[in-house]
């Protein structure tokens, strides 16, 4: 009997009778229904977050910023509300307590009192984190409150850019500030390097006068001395004259007799001068005019004597020097009489006054002797002062020594200050250069810019689009396990009718599992144009697809087959317990690297792994070669299992043991 009779057997029998038949398609339709409402339950869920009840309480009291009342917590309640991701319900805590613990609300936001200040704490000295309450029940659902959590960091991002957008505005507007302000001390900087200038010279002088200072503080201290010495000899000289003047007394009188006598022989003699001076006046007044005349009968007997004028002028140019000389020498004579007039009037009140004074001396002579006397004392006195100012003098010599040595310190100190002025000039002039000017839109994209600094540009190499479709090819491999599985509840492994009668095993195994293929590649054609048509999921390479689906149906039911074979019934719950744990080890909903490490070792060895990742790859438009390769682990299991299920074959065509003739549990 040929492969092709002995498939036909089995699909007549499978459809022999009504109920058969029905079995039949309930079976055929269970991996349809499986990853077909499956998929459809599960398209695209995040497209319908916006129906999740959620409650957001905004107890928020705002505070103030530079003079502004702003309120984040406000400014939150519309950004969330505004943004319609859930069915959001401003309520207030009571009702949103209450809604949470009736299962009206899956998770509730609560925005506190102290927001705002909290927020805006970190420019003060008491920073504080500000925080928004998540409060959520797992009664809900797991995955509500998952997606809370992702949703409390989405806005926690959100606020943190907002807030962060105005922290910054206001940090580079106080940069700015500085800026100007930097400039501004430039500026002063640059006056106070000119000032310290100004100061420099200014110690200069100071330094210098100090040092002319105490140089003439030593010198002072030399007279002081000296005059120390004069005052000492000034005294000794007193008290000598003191003593030589005891008879002053008579001789003043005798002195003013005496000038009484000269002052009448004076009196004389000026009145003779007197006279001799109003000659000289006279002589000297007529002689310009005797000149004058001279010259005139001069040139006129020249000209009688045939000069001519030129001549005449040259002739009285040539006496001209005699005739000043002459007029001179007559003018200083008269200066000198009149002079000599003036001097012995003088001398004759002189006179007088000597006789007068000589008289007034002789009477204040005693006095004098007295005062001389007091003098002396005096003069004691004067040098015992001279001593202690020349002691003085000394000491201010040393004390401007000290100063002067100070005014150079200060003149090192001060062109030290200049000195460092100068760096501060140059140092605030480089820090200015180190801000950079802005305008308000320049600070506005700064800010943002700080605020956000990393964007995440989505550049995914293969993307499956929805939820649905990333969850297909892993509920596609595990419908077209359980759609084998189910088939043979009813399909028989191999035909013990076929072992007995033809004894051909590799005919018979072949037969055996291409009866459930043929089934299998129509439930995979199926789901297939569920997945594409009614799901509306896309699919990269469409024919890749399809080979894929048929071969990982085929593989199973090669496996399941083999189960079958060698164990009977207890293979086909095998089957089932292999369904189980590929359920777990595929990686078709977490990645395998999550799992614990002996499932994660059994994932590289079963194959509902390998078709999961062949699925991914034909249908997001990922590897070509991945995919070859996983199709390859599929063909080795697929050659495997019916290599086992001929060793098998072969031993039932040769001898028949109780278990074989026994019937099985399921079948």
């Amino acid at each position: 009997m040929k492969i092709y009779a002995l498939v036909r057997s089995e699909l007549q029998r499978l459809t022999a009778t009504p109920l058969a038949r029905l079995a039949l398609v309930a079976l055929m339709t269970v991996p349809l229904l499986y990853g077909g409402l499956y998929l459809w339950a599960n398209q695209d869920p995040y497209a319908k977050l916006d129906q999740i009840p959620a409650a957001l309480v905004n107890t928020d009291a705002g505070t103030t910023v530079d003079g502004e009342t702003v309120n984040y917590g406000d400014e939150v309640t519309d950004q969330i509300t505004d943004g319609g991701d859930f069915d959001w319900h401003v309520v207030s805590a009571a009702q949103a307590a209450a809604g949470l613990r009736d299962q009206t609300y899956d998770f509730t936001f609560t925005i506190p009192k102290g927001f705002s200040d909290d927020l805006t704490s970190a420019s003060g000295d008491d920073p504080k984190r500000a925080q928004i309450t998540l409060a959520t029940s797992d009664v809900n659902s797991y995955l509500s409150s998952t997606i809370a959590e992702q949703a409390a960091k989405t806005i926690r991002a959100s606020v943190t850019e907002k807030v962060g957008k105005e922290a910054a505005g206001r940090l580079l507007v106080g940069l700015a500030d500085v800026r100007a302000n930097l400039g501004s001390a430039v500026d002063g900087a640059n006056q106070l390097v000119a000032g310290t200038g100004s100061a420099v010279a200014g110690a200069n002088q100071l330094a210098d006068g100090a040092a002319d200072a105490a140089t003439g503080a030593h010198t002072l201290a030399d007279g002081a001395s000296q005059l120390s010495s004069g005052a000492s000899a000034l005294d000794t000289g007193l008290q000598t004259l003191k003593t030589q003047t005891t008879d002053l007394p008579a001789q003043t009188q005798t002195l003013a007799d005496g000038a009484a006598q000269v002052a009448a022989g004076n009196d004389a003699l000026a009145t003779g001068v007197a006279d001799a001076a109003t000659t000289s006046a006279t002589a000297a007044a007529a002689l310009p005019a005797a000149q004058q005349q001279a010259q005139q009968q001069i040139a006129g007997a020249l000209r009688q004597q045939g000069y001519t004028d030129e001549q005449i002028q040259q002739i009285a140019a040539t006496f001209a020097p005699a005739t000043e000389s002459l007029t001179t020498a007559l003018q200083d004579a008269n200066t000198q009489i009149q002079g000599l007039n003036t001097q012995v009037g003088q001398l004759a009140t002189g006179a007088d006054q000597v006789s007068t004074g000589a008289a007034t001396l002789s009477a204040a002579t005693p006095a004098l002797t007295q005062g001389i006397s007091s003098a002396a004392t005096g003069s004691s006195q004067l040098a015992t002062g001279a001593a202690s100012a020349a002691t003085g003098a000394s000491t201010l010599a040393t004390g401007l020594d000290t100063l002067s040595s100070g005014a150079t310190s200060l003149r090192d100190g001060v062109v030290s200050l200049d000195t460092g002025t100068t760096q501060l000039r140059d140092g605030l002039q480089s820090g200015l250069g180190e801000i950079p000017s802005s305008t308000e839109q320049t600070r506005d994209d700064q800010a943002s810019a700080i605020s956000d600094p990393v964007s995440v540009k989505d550049a995914a190499l293969t993307s499956a689009g929805t939820y649905g479709a990333g969850l297909a090819p892993f509920f596609i491999s595990l419908a077209a396990w359980i759609g084998m599985y189910a088939l043979f509840l009813i399909v028989k492994p191999i035909s013990k009718r076929a072992i007995t009668a033809v004894k051909a095993p590799v005919r018979i195994s072949l037969a055996g599992w291409l009866a459930p293929v043929v089934l299998g590649v129509v439930q995979m054609v199926a789901l297939y144009v569920i997945v594409t048509q009614a799901l509306g999921f896309e699919v990269a390479h469409p024919l890749g697809m399809i080979g894929l689906m048929a071969l990982a149906s085929a593989a199973f039911a090669a496996i399941i087959m083999t189960l079958n074979v060698w164990l009977g019934s207890v293979g086909q719950f095998l089957g089932l317990v292999l369904m189980v744990v590929q359920l777990v080890t595929a990686g078709g909903t977490f990645p395998w690297q999550t799992l614990p490490a002996p499932l994660a070792a059994l994932h590289f060895v079963l194959p509902m792994s390998y078709a999961t990742d062949g699925l991914r790859q034909v249908m997001y438009g990922g590897s070509s070669a991945a995919a070859w390769g996983d199709a390859g682990v599929l063909a080795a299991w697929l050659l495997g299992a019916l290599v086992l299920t001929w060793v098998a074959t072969s031993r039932m065509t040769r001898a028949r043991t109780l278990r074989d003739l026994r019937p099985s549990l399921i079948g």
